[in-house]
This record gives C-alpha cells, sequence and structure tokens, in this order.
C-alpha cells in the first residue's frame, strides 16, 4: 500500500474511532499535510468500507436500503457516511441507472414578463419547491441552446421528464417535443393520452359572469385571451352563466384581445367604450390588463364602479392593494404547481402503469369593491 493511501486509511479509522465528522476533518488544521492531502479527494464507498471494515459491496447495499444487510451493520455504515460527509457521485449514479434526477421545464412568454409574472412564477417556484423535496433539480429549457431545438437541449440535459407549461402547442418544435419518448405534464393543456394540471377555467369564467348577473349586469362585455384551451374553457363558462339567467346574445359581447396584454386590450376597450351602447361590466383576461383598462377608463371619464363595473382573472396580490380592490377569480397557483411535479415524477418512475389523468385545480372568487349592484336600476353615461 503507498504512503498516501496509507495517510488516507489512516484519517478514516481517526474518524471512526474519534467520532470526528467530515467537516471537522477538512477544516482541521493540527494534521500533517499528508493527512490534508489523503482528505482532498471526495469520500468514496470504498473509503466508507475500509474505516468500517466490511467489504464495498456491503457498503453499496446498505446505502441503498437493501435487506440483507443487518441493521446494525447498516447502521454503522450510514453513521461512517454522514461523519465523512460522503455525497454519491451524479455521474456515477446517472451513469449505473439511467436515471439523472433533472427535471426540464420548458416555458415560453411572448409578453417577457416571464419569471415577474406572478402567476406563472408561483405556479413553477411550487413545481421547483415539490421536485426539490422529492430529489430532483431543474433545468429550463430553450430552443435556443442547442441546434434550435427544445428536444435536443432536452436530451443533452439529459433529463428524466419535462414540465410544459405557457406554449404554443401549434409549434413544430413542441410538437416534436410531446411525440418523443420523454415523459412530460402540461399545465392548462390536454395532449391526447397524455396527463395534465388543468385550472377549471370554466368554473371560473362561470362565477364570475354569475356572480356579475347577480348584481343586476346583463351588458356584459368580455375581453378574453388568444383562441387557446384556457379561453375555450372561459367562454364556456362565461356563456353558461348567461344561458341560465336568459340573457340573449343581443345583450352580451366578446371581444379578442390578449393575455397579459394591458397595451393591446386597453386599445379594445376604447372600442368598445366608444360605442353606441355602452356594457355596464367588463370582463378582464387578467388582471394585468384590468389594471392597464382602469387607467383608459378614468381617462375617458367613468369612475368604477360608480360608473361602470370591471372584473378580472388570476388574483394577483397587486389587484388586492389596489384602490378600489379588484373583484377576480383566483386561481390556486401553488396546488398547480405542486401536483404537476407529483404527478410528473410518477410518470417518470412509473411509466407503465401511471394512469393518464386531467387533474382539476379550483380556484376561488376574490370579492373586491369593482362591481356595483344595480338591480335598483343603472346605466354607464355617456362621456361623448
Amino acid at each position: 500500500m503507498g504512503f498516501m493511501a496509507i495517510q488516507k486509511e489512516k484519517v478514516l479509522r481517526m474518524a471512526y474511532d474519534n467520532d470526528f465528522t467530515g467537516g471537522q476533518l477538512r477544516n482541521a488544521r493540527n494534521g500533517s499535510a499528508a493527512d490534508a492531502d489523503a482528505l482532498k479527494r471526495p469520500v468514496s464507498i470504498r473509503d466508507i468500507a475500509k474505516a468500517c471494515g466490511v467489504s464495498v459491496a456491503t457498503v453499496s447495499k446498505a446505502l441503498n436500503g437493501y435487506k440483507d444487510v443487518s441493521e446494525e451493520t447498516a447502521h454503522k455504515i450510514r453513521r461512517m457516511a454522514e461523519k465523512l460527509d460522503y455525497h454519491p457521485d451524479p455521474s456515477a449514479i446517472q451513469l449505473r441507472t439511467n436515471i439523472s434526477h433533472n427535471i426540464g421545464v420548458v416555458f415560453e412568454d411572448e409578453t417577457s414578463s416571464g419569471l415577474l409574472h406572478p402567476y406563472f412564477s408561483s405556479i413553477l417556484n411550487s413545481a421547483k419547491n415539490e421536485l426539490e423535496r422529492l430529489g430532483y433539480d431543474i433545468t429550463f429549457i430553450s430552443q435556443k441552446m442547442v441546434g434550435d431545438s427544445f428536444l435536443r437541449h432536452v436530451r443533452y440535459r439529459k433529463c428524466d421528464g419535462i414540465l410544459i407549461a405557457n406554449v404554443n402547442f401549434k409549434d413544430l418544435k413542441i410538437q416534436q417535443l410531446v411525440q418523443s419518448d420523454i415523459p412530460f405534464i402540461t399545465i392548462d393543456y390536454q395532449v391526447m393520452n397524455h396527463s395534465c394540471v388543468m385550472s377549471d377555467n370554466e368554473e371560473g369564467g362561470y362565477e364570475l359572469t354569475r356572480y356579475l348577473i347577480e348584481n343586476g349586469h346583463r351588458r356584459i362585455a368580455f375581453i378574453h385571451g388568444e383562441d387557446t384551451l384556457v379561453t375555450q374553457k372561459r367562454l364556456q363558462g362565461f356563456r353558461r352563466a348567461l344561458s341560465e339567467a336568459g340573457i340573449g346574445t343581443d345583450e352580451y359581447s366578446e371581444y379578442d384581445g390578449k393575455y397579459n396584454n394591458p397595451a393591446y386590450n386597453s386599445e379594445v376597450l376604447r372600442t368598445i367604450m366608444s360605442g353606441s351602447v355602452k356594457p355596464t361590466a367588463i370582463m378582464f383576461s387578467d388582471d394585468f390588463s384590468y389594471i392597464g383598462g382602469r387607467r383608459v377608463l378614468r381617462e375617458l371619464g367613468y369612475s368604477i364602479p360608480g360608473d361602470i363595473s370591471a372584473v378580472g382573472y388570476d388574483g394577483i396580490d397587486v389587484g388586492q392593494i389596489l384602490e378600489p380592490s379588484l373583484t377576480t377569480y383566483r386561481q390556486d397557483a401553488e396546488g398547480i404547481g405542486r401536483l404537476s411535479a407529483q404527478k410528473l415524477i410518477e410518470i417518470v418512475v412509473n411509466w407503465r402503469s401511471s394512469a393518464v389523468e386531467e387533474i382539476k385545480v379550483n380556484g376561488r372568487m376574490l370579492i373586491g369593491e369593482t362591481v356595483r349592484d344595480i338591480r335598483g336600476g343603472g346605466k354607464v353615461p355617456d362621456r361623448h
């Protein structure tokens, strides 16, 4: 045995005999230079085996929970591994098991608000926390990184699975990704024969509309987002509430807007308010768009809710500190993120037996001060 190997074994024995921790050994200043050099390289299971006087195979079995190692020996090995600050080599684990414990996140945002957007950042942060709790890291996947392809970047990063949120599923590069053999979960979109986690958008659209109707509003203008599954579901809820109340198509109106784009939706609002017959209530596609619309209505001389009522969607915190506070529908972003992470890992670990599910996550109404009760009679005054 060489000199350095002897020094290494001596230090490992010292750890076991004197109950030192790995950190104490590494920070010790009273040892020899040879001792310090011996501790420079990472601790391996071979080192633990020498310190415990057992075979490498026994250490491997004990650290991986095999039952053919006695509890006494397994405890001794785990205790030594903790003392020596042993950490498994991720690359070695991946090579042996073909598992990287790395999850890719595909998130595209045309408005460039990205992780600053309160709703999506809450979803992704919740998913990140749950994935870390389950022992996984995350990598944000970009088509710009490797060969202009999401799939190539995912394969380059050796991701075990993918979480996909807020993307254009008509994009050929996204289609290439979901048609691959890599496990994935989608948020607010369902790919045929694959699991997804959905906010209950139909119920959200229904609840907001019903609340306006209960307060006497029939002339309701809905500025919705792009033609996506989310929009289709909200429109279904909107129309269902109107139908139940016997409100005909001549009384309400639907306008094409864009999600999280206050500038675009404000121009749509100007068009609505320039018409001869004005709505008594506006439904905005999201809370950010309400904030932009609020400014436009004030410019045009309308007060909220005195002259016109308004509701948003998402339930971001800023809407609740405005004056007046916004009536909106709060999506359970944390629940969506957590359940997405849990289902994705279930698919990764048990891909043969994991059932395909559409997991719906309910939100809730936040009643603010932007809706006026006009059941006693009310109309929007003409400011022109």
